[in-house]
């Protein structure tokens, strides 16, 4: 289920230890973090990654687009291979779609584990399979125009060290 509130709270408790969000609204990352830690009280680590919209290179808007039927099952599933990888005790997957200006938080994940060392991989794992191997179409709105995005040479060799 996506929340669609802004700043909605979208984990009641600790019965739920993964959390994928995909959401078409603004969202508040200290109002999620707080709320997350609480729910999984007993961890000696916890991470977590923000990214926002860059205004660099003349960047006035992004957007990102995506099918659903594939996004939402594609997060669920990286989100349980980390979980399970990394063996965490809680993590959260919050990802925008849709039109963002600059500032604007795009993703956010945090995971929390026994150690910080779980923690802070699986939190880069995540991004790195977000940022190169993910079910969003991303382009960018400058001042001539649209312009679509592909992932960098950088971002598939971030990602290709995880097969290893």
């Amino acid at each position: 289920m996506a929340a669609r509130s802004r700043c909605s709270h979208p984990f009641p408790g600790a019965d739920i230890a993964i959390h994928v969000h995909l959401v078409d609204q603004p969202f508040n990352p200290g109002a999620l973090l707080g709320p997350f830690t609480n729910a999984h009280p007993g961890y000696g680590g916890l991470a977590s990654f923000i990214g926002a919209v860059r205004a660099d290179d003349d960047v006035r808007a992004l957007e990102l687009l995506h099918y659903e039927k594939m996004t939402r099952p594609g997060m669920e599933a990286r989100a349980e291979e980390a979980a399970h990888r990394f063996e965490l005790l809680g993590l959260l997957v919050m990802h925008r779609h849709g039109v963002m200006e600059p500032g604007e938080p795009i993703v956010m994940v945090a995971a929390c584990a026994q150690h910080r060392r779980g923690a802070i991989a699986a939190v880069d794992y995540c991004m790195d399979h977000l940022k190169s191997d993910s079910w969003f179409w991303k382009r960018e709105l400058r001042g001539d125009g649209w312009h679509w995005i592909e992932p960098r040479e950088q971002d598939h060799s971030d990602l290709a060290r995880w097969s290893k």
